[in-house]
């Protein structure tokens, strides 16, 4: 009998002592839900600061587990970032870098897209391959968009699928839930009459949790909302008012949709209570990339990402960090706030360190279950991103790295590169890739490594390029979006609030454009220009070619109130490419204007010059 109990005590002395013991152990292996929203903002979330939207399941998810303040998704957009969860890879290893399909190279484009693949390998060990394999039940609830038929969920691990297909966008958010065309989504055939998506998915994950609560199961829920288009409940939109106010969040719509996505994260959250299995249920919730802050559709622009900078679509912070709030069995310390800098890669082998299953192959992502026991960890640890796409929201090729507080981003266009403290600069207001030479080498060169491990794709000249052609009616519109900037402050920033160049604080700083001439001649220059109350008076040149067109900035009474000013009447004798460009002579005071478009117009058209 005593050699019974020593060999007892010895078994779990070992169990304490294992590296994927960190938590308390549970009685059985854990379950796990992963629940990935479409395009939520990092702060449409109550716990993260929204005052406007409600989400109290979502909220009381973070103060019985932990919020990371400092996790992001491995791309702007969504296949890339579900393929780097699904695999633990980053998506320029898996040369899965866009939204599938993507889209088509243009003629506005500077630069080829490289091509991508339009599925996520099968030769990929998955999440649900890897713990069916341990013997979980692995379901599929919500949107894929990872390949079609041969690549779905079912051929990539999951026993269960229902809604999941190549399809990025829901076919309709409410029953019957089919096409124009007649194609239902999986396992939506019978639905009652204006059932709402949402609620739907949350009914299925119930009955899968109901038929499996006797067994270890892995149930990945990615829920279509709050992708477009901006659909919800009529009744539920009526709750919320929309004040008008620029860069705040107040789109009722949308409102409603983070609400009754939240109605149904709760109804999980519920049915694991329900059945006494919540304490052995380790659950995740996440998105797969920043809120859409541009318009895109209708009742678009979606929200706002204030104060991260941009949105989906964009490598800065707006398009990549979004929320993480998570719980694990045997969790003590409830309602923490983490520091981690982490990575949708990780929670591949998060994933399988809480059900305590060896990962065989070679990852990117690294387990931070640690974390869960108030360790700060990555802080020394490169996190990385490689975006070569033009994306529908504005974002332009490039790639970043971030390195403890330190994000360094390099443009593919012109090698432009910016760095953020983005510790003390959240919203990325301050390049300081001057201040720093030694900063920027240093992560540079990191990134340029990285590229070369995962053979990342690169982008190729595009030989059908026109910039900014020439309009029927002789116009050429040289539009703020399509300005190449130069210097360390001024940049674009997106519609719908702004849709102009601006941060013109630096009085070095500048902006070009190239454009294309079919029909030469005489050309009226006018400059659509806003300032401030009691910031005019900068001396300015636009210059096309070698001649020179000086102005003074007018006050217009606010950077956004903008006033079309000819400046001068220039010759442009041939056909072809040529550039413009505009400068700063001298900053009269501390910012030198905002210009939204340069219109180059026909001789004998529009306004006179201004006097």
């Amino acid at each position: 009998m005593r050699k019974i109990c020593v060999h007892i005590l010895s078994l779990i002395s070992i169990a304490l002592l294992s590296p994927n013991s960190i938590l308390a152990a549970p009685k059985s292996k854990p379950n796990v839900v992963l629940i990935v929203i479409d395009d939520l903002g990092r702060n449409d979330v109550g716990c993260y600061g929204s005052k406007y939207y409600r989400t109290p399941n979502i909220d009381g998810l973070a103060q019985s587990g932990v919020k990371f303040n400092d996790y992001y998704a491995a791309c702007p957009v969504c296949s890339p970032t579900r393929a780097s969860i699904m695999t633990g890879k980053y998506p320029a290893r898996l040369h899965l870098t866009d939204w599938l399909p993507g889209r088509a190279d243009r003629p506005d484009q500077k630069l080829l897209k490289p091509q991508i693949r339009q599925n996520l390998p099968l030769e990929e060990t998955t999440i649900a391959e890897a713990l069916s394999k341990a013997g979980y039940v692995t379901g599929h609830i919500g949107k894929w968009h990872l390949g079609g038929e041969g690549f779905g969920p079912k051929e990539q691990g999951f026993q269960v699928n229902i809604a999941g297909d190549q399809t990025g966008t829901p076919l309709s958010y409410f029953a019957p839930f089919k096409n124009a065309q007649g194609r239902f989504m999986p396992g939506l055939e019978q639905a009652e009459k204006g059932e709402y998506l949402p609620d739907r998915l949350a009914l299925e994950a119930e009955k899968f949790i109901a038929a499996n609560k006797d067994k270890p199961f892995f149930l990945y829920l990615p829920h279509y909302s709050v992708h477009t288009p901006m659909r919800a409940k009529e009744d539920v939109v009526k709750k919320y008012k929309a004040d008008g106010r620029p860069g705040t969040q107040n789109n009722p719509v949308y409102a409603a949709m983070v609400e009754s996505m939240d109605d149904a994260v709760g109804r999980v959250l519920k049915k694991l209570e329900e059945l006494k299995i919540a304490d052995n249920t380790a659950v995740f919730f996440t998105s797969d990339n920043g809120g859409l802050s541009v318009v895109e559709g209708m009742n678009t622009p979606a929200t706002t990402n204030a104060p991260l900078r941009e949105g989906k679509g964009y490598l800065y912070e707006g398009g990549i960090r979004v929320a993480m709030v998570a719980k694990v069995p045997g969790l003590e310390k409830k309602g923490a706030i983490n520091k981690s800098i982490i990575s949708s890669i990780d929670l591949f082998p998060t994933i399988l360190d809480v059900c305590d299953v060896r990962n065989e192959g070679k990852i990117d992502g690294v387990s931070f279950l640690p974390a869960f026991k108030g360790e700060v960890m990555n802080l020394e640890r490169p996190v990385f991103w490689h975006y070569p796409h033009y994306a529908n929201q504005g974002g332009r090729p490039g790639s970043a790295v971030r390195l403890g507080k330190m994000k360094l981003i390099e443009f593919a266009e012109t090698g432009r590169q910016e760095l953020f403290d983005v510790d003390a600069d959240i919203s990325e207001n301050r390049n300081i890739a001057m201040d720093k030479p030694e900063v920027v080498k240093e992560l540079s060169a990191r990134l340029v490594a990285w590229q070369k491990d995962v053979n990342a794709q690169v982008n190729k000249p595009n030989p059908d390029y026109k910039p900014n052609p020439q309009a029927a009616d002789g116009s050429i519109l040289l539009h703020s979006k399509t300005a190449q900037v130069h210097g360390v402050m001024l940049r674009y920033e997106p519609a719908v609030h702004k849709n102009t160049l601006g941060f013109w604080v630096n009085e070095k700083d500048w902006a070009s454009w190239e454009f294309e001439v079919t029909k030469p001649g005489k050309f009226k220059i006018e400059v659509l220009q806003g300032c401030g109350t009691g910031q005019g008076g900068s001396d300015v040149a636009v210059h096309v070619g070698e001649k020179k067109f000086p102005f003074v900035v007018e006050d217009t009474g606010g950077f956004q109130m903008f006033k079309p000013r000819v400046i001068g009447e220039v010759e442009i004798a041939k056909a072809g490419r040529h550039a413009l460009e505009i400068r700063v002579v001298k900053k009269a005071k501390s910012a030198v204007m905002d210009v939204r478009q340069i219109r180059l117009i026909p001789a004998g058209a529009g306004q006179e010059k201004d006097k």
